[in-house]
């Protein structure tokens, strides 16, 4: 398969875009970049990577930074998990390897956040470390270009996916080689409409020669997604209002957000929730919605007038909300109501 290689690498040598991460072979910025770059594309992820490398430009920042900091820079970016394993991870580095990035990929893969494939790209694109990359473009890529049907989130297609790649690697130049198959999948075999007339595998590729392509890769299982309503109550006294630091077990674990009642169904909050909060003078100020990869949150947000005492909530001016890392429907509801507050 040394052909397979050869082709692809000398297709990413012309046909490459500059990114910031490719012109440095420092394991922690490129470790940030993939994490970053995680179900996120590359033009929403390329400010972010800029933020981090230039707030936190030692692992030993990130990893002593308070976490509202870290999750405030993080903020839009979603999957919030990331930011907080990032931290763990940098913290792991300076108590487990004294601060200095791991060198192996079996090093690296011990770190919070981390899989194969991570491990994988980081080991190979800092190191030379022969390890194969899978990511969702190597996936689609390989699918069509050998022609297999197992689906990819299968134990069986992980396997047979992985041991692809690792058959097609060149083990003298594993760095360009995995940039080379990832940037092909984005730039020229992407989901839809790949362009099949100016990749250098053509000759080469099964599915493009059964006319089977367009059907893979395969997947065998679908994403169910639950519905959740959430009513969230703006106190509002003319300078502050109450927010609250979510916990963990849910969605958006250390964000802020208002307080929240959270109904079964679809509708307004109900008598007895209003009674219990003692909620008088509310007026509904807008809905939204936001959609998550397993969940879909409709969001009605209430404007109080009432003064409540609110203990089990902080009390901040309404001036200093943006300096709160918040998720992103909150971001999206005080984009929109600078009219209202």
């Amino acid at each position: 398969m040394d052909r397979f290689s050869t082709l692809i690498t000398a297709w990413y040598r012309q046909n490459a875009r500059e990114l910031p991460w490719r012109e440095t072979n420092n394991p922690y910025f490129i470790w940030l970049s993939e994490i970053i770059l995680q179900q996120t594309r590359v033009e929403q992820g390329l400010p972010y990577y800029l933020k981090f490398t230039k707030n936190y430009p030692l692992i030993s920042d990130l990893a002593s930074a308070k976490q509202d900091q870290v999750l405030n820079d993080w903020q839009g970016l979603g999957y919030y998990s990331r930011a907080r394993n990032l931290q763990t991870a940098a913290q792991q580095v300076m108590n487990d390897f004294k601060g200095e990035f791991p060198k192996t990929y079996d090093e690296i893969i011990t770190l919070k956040g981390i899989g194969d494939y991570t491990a994988s790209a980081i080991s190979s694109f800092a190191f030379n470390e022969s390890k194969a990359v899978v990511d969702g473009n190597v996936y689609r890529l390989l699918s069509r270009y050998l022609d297999i049907h197992t689906p990819i989130d299968s134990t069986l297609g992980k396997k047979e996916f992985k041991l692809a790649a690792e058959k097609l690697i060149d083990p003298k130049n594993p760095a360009e080689h995995n940039q080379a198959i990832m940037e092909m999948g984005a730039m020229v075999c992407t989901p839809k409409n790949p362009n099949c007339q100016s990749c250098p595998l053509i000759d080469s590729c099964q599915g493009f020669a059964n006319g089977s392509f367009l059907e893979l890769p395969k997947k065998e299982k679908k994403t169910k997604v639950r519905n959740r309503y959430f009513h969230y109550l703006l106190f509002d006294d003319g300078q502050s209002t109450f927010i609250n630091k979510r916990g963990k077990k849910d969605v958006w674990e250390g964000l802020y957000d208002f307080p929240l009642i959270e109904q079964t169904e679809k509708g307004e909050l109900s008598k007895e929730n209003i009674s219990n909060w003692k909620l008088e003078n509310i007026e509904v100020i807008t809905e939204l919605k936001h959609v998550l990869s397993h969940q879909r949150i409709y969001a009605t947000f209430w404007k109080v007038d009432s003064q409540i005492e609110m203990s089990a909530y902080q009390k901040v001016k309404i001036s200093e909300l943006g300096d709160y890392p918040m998720p992103q429907l909150l971001i999206r509801y005080l984009e929109s109501s600078a009219n209202i507050w």
